[in-house]
Order: structure tokens, then C-alpha cells, then sequence
């Protein structure tokens, strides 16, 4: 089957038997019984992370003593909650759970015998939070349309509840879901063959409501019965999909929920549950601490609602994949495999090189309209000093609010094709908005990514959320220069006009093409210079009004702008930045788009590669799949084969747990590529030489060329992961040999130094305010 770009899986991964908490167990492995033999194991949640008011407990005991066990919360006798699962363990669900510490007691049923094992419970409201901070203000409920999504009722309180809801739903012979009355037996029902063998009638359970302030859903097959309150688990496989999805959000609503996300057809059918969250879609919100939260949260939902999973696979594209490698980097044994499919490492070091694409594009688009350099009007140029593809051919998405041919050329690139739009989203206060918002609430709130997070970056002085984003020290263009496909005028003036963004308080809305209002008619631009009357003062597409740029033409170099140093560390230390701790099964699946300009650049799947090796010393748990799509780009959906993979890849370690995740692989988990037709090109550990190596170009690596990134081309590691740069004088640069062969004259060098008078970025240091002890 093939799939459109645009729809691709946003589904994903977390949790599965989660830390344990009193004598700890590694998920999926058998129970250490302590001392004596005693020990209680929170499954449904870490112990400090219960939510609800109730948790799934696994309890531990010395031979002979199953039917002499007393097990008590704060001295209440809930012993009767508790069934054995084999001849020395019992398991259970505690409820009751009052707000704050709960003490869980097992001991023998006797008299006042001391207990022999002991844990606390920390219940948090359904509503949260747990550890993300103070809730955000506003936060908008969804809307009718998109609590219909799930089928949901009204709002109950302002934290956005809604009851929860239990139906069934049938699939048809012609590949729909249609509402499922128990008892009846619809002539086009569609039967379903799961995983392990069984055929039956495709009826699925739906649970959905409210948790953590989102709106949740859980779904698996029921065909044998359909009780609201006792689940039909006769064929639920035992494994579990948490279905994350993407985009780019910046807060204050409660999210529309994806229905096709929400019933992964495939995953249902094979007999997977799935669980889903509209706190897991970064369309909603990009606060990876607040998801992570949520996604334990509904985790601890499922568990002990339903059952402790062999083990939970996530999947999902784009913001689901970074979510993946972040949670499960952040929060271990929370997912115990990943698909991550369009992958980036994570958001928040995306914004680094993402955040220089409109001032690299404004400086090309200067060139064009003031009749510089023509080689500025061939596309593909952009790429040396942006990195990302550019093209000749691809339509230009944003071709009408700029000026006509033969003044203006036609093509695009991919800043433009994947990112235009997104720098003001993320940095300006006054562009984001949110649905049901009211004047007064749009003209109070900043709406930024970082004012999104502000309980991770915080606040500065001037009253707005800290931000990451810096450019001091880089040079734009590096690479290209000492290769000789720029001049050393063009490259000191790309560095000279480049410039940087403006600090909150001085932005401005923006203007047409991104507010249609603000866009005027062709009668209103007779007679007017094209720069600057119409590009930017009416039209202004690069967000140039919010740019901090030389006041005169670049004599005096535009300024640079640094990170708020509080902020870049708490990045690091609160998770948000991947520093490559997956130590999980892996299949990195990338449909390849770089020929439509897609914002997906496959440079990103070796981004983690490589992050992964420096951390762990190896990327060994890491399969990389790219597979090729069409003019279109449309694909062939890998998704089910790598779902296959991953569960022969479990129960490989289930079967030898001493072995480990990377001496458990299955002979085919290698990296590997595929055709159109989603034919086999190539599978080896060679697919991928030549990209994170000096080795010849492997099979996939010729066969799918991968491109760059504007810090990569300014001296950058392929990491991505500095922020701010350390800095070396100029002179220094120049002796150490950054420039190669380059040689500058005396007026060219007191230029590089009147555009640099702190120095240049040194990256063979790192970041400078990356925190020692990671």
C-alpha cells in the first residue's frame, strides 16, 4: 500500500513495564525478591508518579507463603485486591489512594507481625502535575469538533475534564470503523488475524477521556465480549503501541486528537492495544518534560486498567519520533522499543540551524532583488551556505508573495518548503494563537516555544521566557569557502548582513503572507519600489521586520545574538536535548523527500547515530531504513515490516535476557534501504559508509544522497548540539588553519575581525555552556 507524504505514521513509543519501585526488577525480567524473599514492585508507574488515585502492584513472596500474605495501605487491609500469578507471586490493583504519600505493607497475616517489605506511594491528581511545574495559563479547552475526534462530551471544570467514555467500534469489509452495538452480528463485519495466530471479529474496545489535562484514548480488540467495566482480553497479544504524533505546537490548548492515531488500524488488527495521547502530539505543545509526564501518566492508565504489557513499542513520525528518542532517553523503561519514522533527534537543538534559515534566506533574496552575483539565482547555491536541499524545480510554496518572474527565479528550497513559518512560531510573541481564544487572552500571552516551557527555561529580565537560540562566532558559509564555491567577498558578507533575531520585546507582529489580512491588493502597489516599500514594509516572508540587521547596508556588520546561558543548561540538565542514552531496540525508518523539499532532512537519522555513538560508545541497538518515494512523494510503508522486526528482536530478549538488546538482534536488523516499490536494494553494515565515516560510499549512501545543515557548513559537528560556541580570536582561526587554503588580504582580515570581535566559533570545544556532568 502506498502512502502520501503527508500522511505519514505519527504514532509511537513509551512505557512498558516500568521501573519498578520497592526491590527493583529490569522490565520483563524476573522479580528480585530482596531480603528474605519479600519485595513489592510498582508496575503501572515509578512510585513517585502515581496518578489516579490507584496503581498496579506485583508482589513478591518466600515459598509456602501465597495464602499467608497481608497486604495493607496506610492499615488498610487490602489483601482481597490480590490474586497469585504463579506459587510466590501476587498481583494486584490498590485504589483509595489519597493525594500525596501512600504506604504499601506486605507481611504474614498474623496478629501485629512486622511487614517484610514495604513502598510509598506518591498519588498525584488525574489532572496533574507531577514534576512539569505549575500549569499553564490560559489553557484552552478543545473545541466541539475536536473532542467529536474522540467522541468525547462536554467540558466539565476548568482543568478541561471530561468523562470518561467506553464504546465499541467494528471494522468493515470496506475498511471502515463503524459503531458496534454488543450482541449484534453485522453483515459487513471484517475478521482480523493477529500476531499470534488467532482470526477474529474486528470489534475493538475504545476507552477515552481526560488525564494530565489532555485528552487520552486506549483501544485494543474485543471480539469476544464487550463489558464497559471488565475488559475482554482474549486477544490482546500482551503487547502494547503508544501512538506519538508530530508537528510543531506551542502550548495553551488541550489538542485535537487524531483519530487515525488514536485506532492504528495496523496495530489493532495484529492484536496490539494502543494508547494515545493529545499531550503526545507536538502539534499541541513542544514541552518534552510536560509529554514525558503525560505519557507515564496514561501508561499508568493502561496498566492498571488493563494489564502489564510483555513490552511496549512506540511509534511515530516527526515530533512522535523525537519524542521516542527523548522519553526514552529521559525515562527508562518507559518504551521498551522504538520506531521512530522521520526522525529527528529532538526539537529544541532543530531550532539551531532551523532558526538561521530566513536570515540566510533574506541575504540570497538581497542578492537576487539588488541585481548581485546571478549565480544566487540558481537554487541549488543556496544549499552552500543553508546545508539543506534546494532545487530549480519545486514549485515555490510561497512563489505568490514574492515578486513575479522574470525578477524573481522560480524554485524553492527546503527553509522555505519545511520551515518557512516556524521561526516566528517558535520565537514571536505576538504570532501564535490558540482555538476559543479570547482578545484578552491572545494580547496577554506570549506565544513562543520558550514561553511554552518557561518552567524549564524561565524567566529574564525583561519579563519574557529565556531562549536557546545563538550566533555568536558563526560563520555562515565556512565550509563552502574553503572548498571554493563561495569568494571571500561573499563570504564576508553574508557574515556582515546575516544578522540575528530580535529580542521579544522589540518584535513586531508579523505581516502578509502569514496574516492574509495584512496582504494588499495589486492596486495598492503601483508605483512602489520593490525593496523596501513592498519587500519588507507590505510583503515580508522572512519575517525580516523581527531580524536585529546592519543599520547601512553592512558597513557596520549586523549584530549577533547569545543564548540566555540558564536557558541552555537547563535544555541539557531537564532533558530536552537528546544526548544519545537509547539503549533500546531501534528502527530508525525514513521515507527519503529531499527531492520534494521536505522538511524531514535524512541527515537527521545520522544526527542520533551519531549522538548515540558518542555516548554509548557504539549505535549498535540503532537500524537506519530509508526508503525511496516518488515524484509525489509517496512511499511504501515499512512500518508493519519493522514492527515485525522489533517483536522478533523481544522475544529474542525475553527468551536470553543475559545476552543483551545488541547480541539479541535478529540477523536482519542491519541498516538497509529500499525502492520505490519497497523492493530490497541493499541490507548490510555497510548500507551507510561514507556519511559518519572516510570509508567509500556504501550502497544506501550512494543510492540516497544526504545534505547538511547552515552550522554543518559553518565548521559545526554533524551533531547539531551546540548552542552557544566557544571562541577563538580570528587570528588564531587563521593560524590553526579553520580557512584551509584561503588566504586573506590585510583589508579582508580587519573585516573578519570588525565582523567577529569576540572571535569565532571553535567547535572543536563545544558547547560553552553545555553542564560538566553531561
Amino acid at each position: 500500500m502506498r502512502f502520501p507524504r503527508t500522511v505519514l505514521l505519527v504514532v509511537a513509543a513509551m512505557l512498558a513495564s516500568l521501573v519498578p519501585m520497592a526491590a527493583s526488577a529490569a522490565p520483563g525480567g524476573p522479580p528480585d525478591r530482596g531480603s528474605g524473599g519479600w519485595s513489592i514492585e510498582v508496575m503501572s508507574s515509578p512510585a513517585e508518579y502515581v496518578s489516579g488515585g490507584d496503581a498496579r502492584l506485583r508482589i513478591s513472596l518466600p515459598p509456602g507463603q501465597i495464602d499467608k500474605a497481608r497486604v495493607s495501605v496506610e492499615g488498610r487491609d487490602v489483601t482481597s485486591a490480590f490474586a497469585p500469578i504463579d506459587e510466590r507471586t501476587l498481583e494486584g490493583v490498590v485504589d483509595g489512594l489519597e493525594l500525596g504519600e501512600n504506604t504499601v505493607e506486605v507481611g504474614l497475616d498474623r496478629g501485629r507481625a512486622p511487614a517484610r517489605a514495604a513502598v510509598t506511594l506518591t498519588n498525584h491528581p488525574i489532572t496533574g502535575p507531577m514534576f512539569s511545574g505549575p500549569h499553564q495559563t490560559p489553557f484552552l479547552c478543545a473545541t466541539d469538533g475536536h473532542r467529536g475526534n474522540a467522541e468525547l462530551g462536554p467540558v466539565l471544570d476548568d482543568d478541561c475534564s471530561i468523562e470518561r467514555v467506553v464504546s465499541f467500534k467494528y471494522r468493515t469489509t470496506g475498511g471502515a470503523w463503524a459503531d458496534y452495538v454488543p450482541g449484534s452480528e453485522p453483515e459487513d463485519m471484517a475478521t482480523t488475524t493477529t500476531i499470534d495466530g488467532r482470526t477474529v471479529d474486528y470489534v475493538i474496545r475504545w476507552e477515552r477521556g481526560t488525564v494530565n489535562r489532555f485528552i487520552y484514548s486506549i483501544a485494543m480488540l474485543s471480539p469476544d465480549s464487550q463489558d464497559v467495566d471488565d475488559p475482554d482480553l482474549s486477544a490482546w497479544n500482551d503487547r502494547l503501541i503508544y501512538s506519538f504524533q508530530g508537528g510543531v505546537g506551542i502550548g495553551h490548548y488541550q489538542g485535537n486528537p487524531s483519530r487515525g492515531s488514536m485506532l492504528l488500524e495496523y496495530g489493532l488488527g495484529a492484536g496490539y492495544a494502543v494508547a494515545y495521547s493529545s499531550g503526545n502530539r507536538t502539534d499541541t505543545h513542544y514541552n518534552l518534560e510536560l509529554g514525558g509526564e503525560t505519557a507515564i501518566m496514561v501508561k499508568d492508565r493502561f496498566v492498571t486498567a488493563y494489564g502489564v504489557p510483555d513490552y511496549t513499542v512506540g511509534i511515530g513520525a516527526s515530533g512522535g519520533a523525537i519524542q521516542q528518542y527523548v522519553y526514552g532517553q529521559n525515562h527508562p523503561g518507559l518504551i521498551d522499543a522504538a520506531i521512530p519514522v522521520q526522525s529527528y533527534p529532538d526539537m529544541i537543538t532543530q531550532v539551531i540551524h532551523v532558526g538561521d534559515c530566513e536570515l540566510l534566506e533574506r541575504w540570497v533574496d538581497t542578492q537576487i532583488l539588488g541585481g548581485g552575483d546571478p549565480k544566487w539565482r540558481d537554487w541549488t547555491n543556496r544549499s552552500l551556505l543553508e546545508g539543506l536541499n534546494a532545487s530549480n524545480t519545486v514549485e515555490n510554496s510561497f512563489g505568490a508573495a514574492m515578486p513575479p518572474a522574470p525578477l524573481y527565479p522560480s524554485g524553492s528550497s527546503e527553509c522555505i518548503e519545511g520551515w518557512r513559518g516556524l521561526s516566528p512560531l517558535v520565537l514571536n510573541p505576538h504570532f501564535g494563537t490558540a482555538p476559543g481564544v479570547t482578545p484578552e487572552q491572545q494580547a496577554s500571552t506570549d506565544w513562543t516555544h520558550f514561553q511554552d516551557a518557561v518552567n524549564i527555561y524561565g524567566v529574564g529580565a525583561d519579563g519574557y521566557a529565556n531562549r536557546v537560540w545563538d550566533n555568536v562566532g558563526v560563520q555562515y558559509g565556512l565550509q563552502s569557502l574553503v572548498e571554493g564555491e563561495i569568494t571571500v567577498a561573499e563570504f564576508l558578507d553574508v557574515n556582515a548582513n546575516a544578522g540575528s533575531w530580535k529580542n521579544e520585546p522589540e518584535m513586531v507582529q508579523e505581516r502578509c503572507p502569514f496574516i492574509s489580512a495584512l496582504c494588499p491588493q495589486p492596486s495598492d502597489l503601483a508605483g512602489l519600489d520593490p525593496v523596501p516599500d513592498i519587500w519588507p514594509n507590505l510583503i515580508d516572508p522572512w519575517s525580516w521586520n523581527n531580524m536585529a540587521l546592519s543599520p547601512d547596508g553592512g558597513a557596520t556588520p549586523a549584530p549577533r545574538v547569545e543564548a540566555d546561558p540558564d536557558a541552555v543548561e537547563a535544555a541539557y540538565e531537564r532533558g530536552l536535548v537528546f544526548r544519545g542514552d537509547m539503549p533500546i531496540p531501534t528502527v530508525d525508518w525514513r521515507p527519503y523527500l529531499e527531492h520534494v523539499l521536505d522538511m524531514h532532512n535524512s541527515v537527521q537519522s545520522f544526527v542520533t547515530r551519531q549522538r548515540m555513538t558518542d555516548f554509548a560508545g557504539h549505535a549498535d541497538n540503532q537500524v537506519i531504513w530509508f526508503s525511496a518515494a516518488d515524484e509525489q512523494g509517496d512511499f511504501v510503508n515499512a512500518a508493519p515490516m519493522a514492527f515485525e522486526l522489533i517483536d522478533r528482536w523481544m522475544a529474542n530478549i525475553e527468551n536470553r535476557p543475559q545476552r543483551g538488546v545488541v547480541a539479541n538482534k535478529p540477523a536482519d536488523a542491519v541498516d538497509a534501504c529500499f525502492d520505490v516499490d519497497g523492493e530490497l536494494i541493499h541490507r548490510g553494515a555497510d548500507a551507510w559508509h561514507g556519511i559518519l565515516d572516510d570509508r567509500p560510499d556504501g550502497p544506501c549512501t550512494e543510492a540516497f544522497p544526504v545534505y547538511s545543515t547552515s552550522r554543518i557548513i559553518a565548521g559545526g559537528p554533524i551533531t547539531g548540539d551546540v548552542f552557544t560556541c566557544q571562541l577563538q580570536d580570528v587570528d588564531d582561526a587563521i593560524s590553526r588553519g579553520v580557512y584551509g587554503d584561503v588566504t586573506f588580504t590585510a583589508a579582508e582580515r580587519d573585516r573578519l575581525g570588525e565582523i567577529f570581535p569576540d572571535g569565532v566559533c571553535d567547535y572543536s570545544r563545544g558547547d560553552a555552556r553545555r553542564p560538566a556532568s553531561l
